[in-house]
């Protein structure tokens, strides 16, 4: 038996196709009255990189240096978001009122979607595909499909259509 979609997880990578797996979600969430979860993960941890860009720091002022910065990217996309909802959308009050969450994450794309989907007890996981044939099916294979492999609930893998350009979430 199919239960009730309340919990409904969508992964984004901010590609060109995001813009249009974005509104997919919400209309999702709207026609099943649900809460939306945007989750976007960035691959390598910016903590990484801080110690070869600035050697003078201490360990101290580099995690508030890298927390800094984790956050103003949260803010940044949490507003793109918020403002592509706004702006594409008609009943932009009604569907912004549908995201519950805007998160972003650092480390491995296919295991924090996995555990955030476990985590919220999401009914449903929705991403987007870049739809660029053999080639794109590769990048498929990189998160979508690992996701695929290992996740217990459903996944709406939501593929760009043929001939469609897309406006994508940094021209907002």
């Amino acid at each position: 038996m199919i239960g009730e979609i309340k919990e409904i997880l969508y992964a984004t990578d901010l590609s060109p196709n995001s813009a249009y797996a974005f509104r997919y979600a919400l209309q999702s969430a709207k026609k099943h009255n649900a809460r939306l979860h945007v989750l976007h993960v960035i691959e390598r941890p910016l903590r990484e990189f801080l110690p070869l860009m600035f050697p003078n720091l201490d360990q101290k002022q580099l995690k508030k240096m890298g927390d800094e910065k984790r956050e103003a990217e949260i803010q940044r996309i949490r507003e793109r978001l918020q403002e592509f909802s706004k702006k594409e959308l008609s009943l932009a009050t009604e569907t912004t009122k549908r995201v519950a969450s805007i998160e972003v994450v650092e480390g491995e794309p296919a295991v924090e979607i996995l555990k955030k989907a476990e985590k919220l007890n999401c009914d449903v996981v929705i991403m987007g595909t870049h739809g660029k044939g053999a080639v794109g099916h590769a990048f498929l294979g990189s998160v979508a499909e690992k996701v695929l492999q290992r996740i217990t609930r459903p996944v709406y893998i939501i593929p760009l259509p043929k001939g469609k350009t897309d406006v994508t979430l940094s021209e907002i």
